[in-house]
């Protein structure tokens, strides 16, 4: 029997839902249960594929090409378990799907309402695309008293009471705030957090409050009063000094026993000595090294949620300690480079889209290069660094790319079809942008010999994650590698440049996936190890 746990939160946002529901969900699977995550975010974009960095943050992409919240990246890296489509859905979808079905005719001339017919696609939506999973959690996006909100915590509350209890229970993440001037924790915030659930039906079993100091007993006890739980239901969440400390933070204040008690079940104590050891070596490395990484949404780190973690992963895996340098690249623009990358271990010129800030990170790129530091380009990375080779090895001095604008030489360029499979994907200048990317896993085939290839573990056909609309031309290849610009990786039908990199040069490599979004904590992806191992052996020479 499948249980579902539906984790709501309250008072403020950014509290942290997305890595309580991912830690809950590592501490059942340690426990021996089978675990699936989802989140339901309440905003009406189809999807996040549209929408600025700079207000959602990374568009995280799963392998069957669904682009979603970065919260699933969470889930990915706690659990190991890949996401899927049916693992993310919004405001939108569900209206767009509803409305699809009243066009078609479906609902029989009926009049379509919030109430059975949203609610009924939520629930429909929640119980839909399961196999053998002992629990489903399922995060609800955005605070409680959100407008937004409304339909999928109506629609909660239906669920829970249609299974009942024995299969369904309700988290609420609230925030137990310490006000300076009264010298004092308040509960008031849950308690009237708490009181806005209630009021749409919904009373929560557990209470996991957010807190930068220790709750005293007693206000536990008051919470648990006023709001209606169980006192042993009142589960500090202190803040920690890493997040994969997480888990076992709450274990040892009894969320994942009380999950169980909930549902009367039994299981042995969960195992989390590779939990420890990790966090151990986090917080005594061996060493350090600085990492800058040349981006244009810094002033919104979470744009980079998932490379930062997977240069941590890296760094975990090499006993180092990460310190991340973030940099806009349009001070490259106006400043020497030499300014702010002097001393650094290694330089990664991530994702982005637009021409603003792209010559400022071709100055990164020609830095790292002539320079000889551990150079690592990600997706809009590799296509600057592909430009940087262009105008400053072959000569091409008008290399650029059609991505801003017309040029005479389009050393990048826009993709108008591609193979999926065994299917032709094509795509129009002037077509919708939501969804129209090269998104989710594809084959890259690797050359034999290459770096990359030993990077892989000496494999010649590996599967990555894309989500991008344009590529480095193929036309270019042979002028390119004659200057030394190495094409080692490859789509299966050899049209699609995937990854360059510079033999001699210490470390090189140019990638048109997003590798970030496979890397794992007890997975780390071997990229990033070896772009991190690279740097520790560039911080023993400077």
């Amino acid at each position: 029997m499948t249980r579902f746990i539906f984790i709501t939160g309250g008072v403020v946002s950014s509290l942290g839902k997305g890595l309580s529901s991912a830690a809950l969900g590592a501490l059942l699977q340690a426990r021996g249960f089978k675990v699936r995550l989802r989140k339901l975010d309440p905003y009406i974009n189809v999807d996040p594929g549209t929408m600025s960095p700079y207000q959602h943050g990374e568009v995280y992409v799963t392998d069957d090409g669904a682009e979603t919240d970065l919260d699933l990246g969470h889930y990915e890296r706690f659990t190991g378990i890949s996401s899927r489509r049916s693992d993310s859905v919004t405001t939108g979808r569900i209206y767009s799907d509803v409305i699809a079905k009243e066009r078609r005719g479906d609902y029989l001339g009926a009049t379509i309402q919030v109430i059975p017919h949203v609610t009924d696609a939520i629930k429909d939506w929640i119980k839909g695309d399961i196999t053998d999973e002992d629990f489903i959690l399922c995060e609800i996006g955005g605070t409680v008293g959100d407008i937004e909100s409304l339909p999928f915590l109506e629609a909660i509350r239906q669920f829970g009471n249609e299974v009942g209890r024995d299969q369904a229970m309700f988290v609420h993440l609230t925030l137990v705030p310490w006000i300076p001037a009264a010298g004092e924790l308040k509960t008031k915030p849950t308690q009237h957090s708490v009181k806005e659930l209630q009021s749409v039906g919904i009373q929560p079993d557990i209470l996991l409050c957010r807190c930068d100091r220790e709750v005293p007993a007693e206000s536990r006890r008051k919470i648990a009063q006023f709001c209606n739980v169980r006192p042993s239901a009142v589960i500090q969440a202190l803040d920690v000094d890493t997040i994969y400390a997480v888990p076992g933070a709450y274990h040892a204040e009894g969320y994942d026993d009380e999950v169980l008690r909930h549902f009367g079940l039994t299981a042995p104590a969960p195992d989390l000595s590779r939990w420890d050891a990790l966090v151990s070596r986090i917080r005594q490395p061996e060493g350090e090294v600085t990492i800058a990484i040349v981006g244009k949404y810094i002033s919104l780190l979470d744009a980079y949620k998932s490379l930062a973690e997977a240069l941590r992963h890296g760094g975990i895996s090499n006993h180092a300690r990460v310190n991340l340098k973030w940099i806009d690249s349009e001070v490259f623009e106006r400043e020497d480079a030499v300014q702010h990358l002097e001393g650094v271990h290694g330089i990664l010129v991530p994702g982005g889209f637009g021409e603003r800030g792209s010559e400022g990170k071709i100055q990164a790129v020609k830095f790292a290069r002539e320079r000889k530091i551990p150079y690592f380009g990600i997706c809009f990375g590799m296509q600057m660094a592909v430009i940087e080779a262009a105008r400053n090895l072959a000569g091409v001095t008008k290399a650029g790319s059609t991505e801003f604008g017309p040029c005479d030489e389009p050393v990048v360029g826009l993709m108008t079809e591609w193979v999926r499979g065994n299917v032709l994907e094509k795509r129009a200048k002037d077509g919708d942008l939501g969804g129209t990317m090269r998104l989710g896993a594809y084959e890259c085939h690797l050359a034999k010999g290459s770096l990359v290839s030993h990077i892989y573990g000496d494999k010649l056909l590996i599967t990555e994650r894309h989500r991008h609309r344009y590529e480095v031309n193929y036309n270019y290849k042979e002028r390119l590698e004659q200057v030394g610009l190495k094409f080692s990786g490859m789509s299966p039908d050899g049209v699609l440049p995937e990854i360059v990199e510079i033999p001699g040069h210490p470390w090189f490599v140019g990638v048109q996936f997003h590798p970030e979004l496979k890397s794992r904590l007890f997975e780390p992806h071997p990229l990033f190890v070896s772009f991190i191992e690279a740097a520790v052996r560039q911080s023993r020479l400077v």
